[in-house]
């Protein structure tokens, strides 16, 4: 068996499809849709039930995903680990943080290529609700993520200690505000962030707990948008502190403290248990301590 052929599987498992896997692989189609079939002879079994708009992976197929996707972690630390001994410390490392999470990573990333300058850092867009199970399928090798994975395959330590910020327009009625009542705001139009998040549950709670409607009209995809929306006087909005740090400073965003409400926000980086980690992962842990 070709690992070869497992990462043309591995690929078209991934896109559901023949043709969008070729155009990843840089292959024509006939080639990926030859190489599956090659596969499944050698095996011995049907890799896709190809009858729906998409291809799903039968129980023999995901069977072969599990292992495939080792495989391609074992090739990226062989590769890894092949660089770092080239050349000390060289390598790839590849995180996974969604849009406000990745702030987070600034200085540590700085120190770390201070450190290691010929260590190639990637952090990939991911959500934050997918990134443990990127881990744990290898796809990452570090994650940060705003919650306690509750998983005994993933370790997590607390690298920042933020808090949901309660954020005006300096035109808004409680700019000149410093402490309102959750009361006060039932009148309110808050701007969302459309994500899984266990920070907008215990929003919810909150209101639920003290009887006030929370009116949230308008949702958006990114702290971005709903920064500028609040800045606009368009509706106010909670958001994780340090995304609004330097708007709250130029003063083009009021803080107004929520005197029933204070939601910390732990940010953790998480890891596999059992996988071993490559040079590079090992002493970014050692940086951020």
């Amino acid at each position: 068996m070709e690992l070869f052929s497992l990462h043309v599987f591995l690929t078209v498992a991934t896109e559901k499809s023949f043709s969008r896997a070729a155009e990843r692989l840089l292959r024509t189609q006939p080639a990926v849709s030859l190489s599956v079939q090659r596969l499944e002879r050698e095996l011995g079994e049907k890799l896709f039930d190809r009858s729906g708009r998409e291809l799903v992976p039968t129980d023999a197929g995901r069977a072969v995903l599990d292992y495939a996707r080792r495989f391609q972690s074992l090739r990226q630390e062989l590769e890894n680990s092949l660089a770092e001994l080239r050349d000390n410390s060289a390598g790839r490392l590849t995180i996974g943080a969604n849009e406000s999470t990745s702030l987070y990573l600034l200085r540590h990333i700085e120190r770390y290529r201070g450190l290691y300058p010929k260590v190639k850092v990637q952090v990939r867009r991911s959500l934050s609700s997918r990134i443990p199970n990127e881990l744990l399928d290898g796809n990452l090798e570090l994650g940060v993520i705003s919650y306690d994975p509750g998983d005994e395959r993933l370790k997590s330590k607390v690298i920042y200690t933020d808090a949901l910020a309660f954020v005006v327009s300096p035109r808004h009625r409680l700019a000149r505000r410093k402490t309102v009542s959750i009361s006060e705001l039932a009148s309110e139009n808050f701007v969302a962030h459309n994500v899984v998040s266990p920070y907008r549950e215990v929003v919810l709670r909150e209101f639920q707990a003290h009887k006030v409607p929370l009116r949230m009209d308008v949702e958006m995809p990114t702290i971005e948008t709903i920064r500028k929306m609040v800045q606009n006087n368009m509706g106010v909005a909670f958001v994780p502190r340090m995304c609004v740090e330097q708007e709250i400073a130029q003063k083009t965003l009021c803080e107004v403290r929520i005197r029933e409400m204070h939601v910390e926000r732990k940010i953790r980086l998480v890891y596999p248990t059992r996988r071993a980690l490559s040079h590079a992962a090992k002493a970014f842990l050692e940086v951020v301590g």
